[in-house]
């Protein structure tokens, strides 16, 4: 059963499974960064964690560290619908709308694992009727819309938090939060304003985007803002 993205999921980001274990009692969920991991599919086989598994595979256009095809990227992607363990796997939106990436959802809806359709910008915050535009094709096409840009200023992060409020409101899943050092507060707030996912890696140290928190310090804010 894929997982339910009902409430809040807090997730431990993460490209090697064996920290599992120290993201137990504060996270939720584990995403798997396939592209920096070695051997991704091998991994998620032997896994045998307790924590469910959100497998990301990020292409280098869309900031990650696959380098391959996009074919080859998305048939990984669409093998780890047959996990168990897996019971979400995130989506880029441009792959989505190109049709690139129609086999791999049709296999996750056969096999009831939950997409994430994520959309993130790394040089800015688009306009708020941008956002607006980009978060709600994203929920349209996948069981959570996640926006992640980048904030220049608190202008860029209000603009985020106006339309996290909006489409949740709505009735939208959506995850969203900002990059970098002015938006980092977003990734405590933006869950009161009705995002239902946080990315924190376990290890500082180890982040996977800028800005991040680690986990333990994540939970507690979110927590303590609830």
């Amino acid at each position: 059963m894929a997982i339910d993205f009902d409430s809040f999921v807090l997730t431990a980001a993460t490209a090697d499974l064996s920290d599992e274990p120290g993201a137990r009692g504060h996270a939720d969920l584990v995403e798997f960064r396939m592209d920096m991991a070695d051997g991704p599919l091998a991994a998620l086989k032997a896994y045998d964690g307790e924590l469910p598994i959100l497998a990301t595979n990020r292409p280098t256009w869309e900031g990650g560290e696959y380098d391959g095809t996009d074919a080859d990227r998305l048939t990984d992607l669409a093998e780890t619908t047959a996990i168990e363990a897996v019971e979400a796997i995130d989506v880029e939106l441009e792959s989505i709308t190109a049709g690139d990436a129609d086999a791999v959802l049709e296999m996750a809806r056969e096999r009831d694992v939950a997409v994430v359709a994520s959309a993130h910008d790394f040089e800015g915050t688009p306009d708020e009727i941008e956002l607006m535009e980009t978060l709600t094709t994203a929920c349209e096409h996948a069981d959570v819309g996640k926006l992640a840009v980048t904030a220049k200023d608190r202008d860029d992060t209000l603009a985020l938090l106006a339309v996290t409020h909006k489409l949740a409101t709505d009735g939208n899943t959506v995850a969203t939060m900002a990059m970098g050092e002015a938006g980092s507060h977003t990734r405590a707030v933006a869950p009161v304003y009705g995002s239902r996912i946080g990315y924190a890696p376990v290890d500082p140290a180890e982040a996977t985007a800028p800005g991040q928190y680690d986990l333990e310090t994540l939970a507690e804010l979110v927590s303590q803002l609830e």
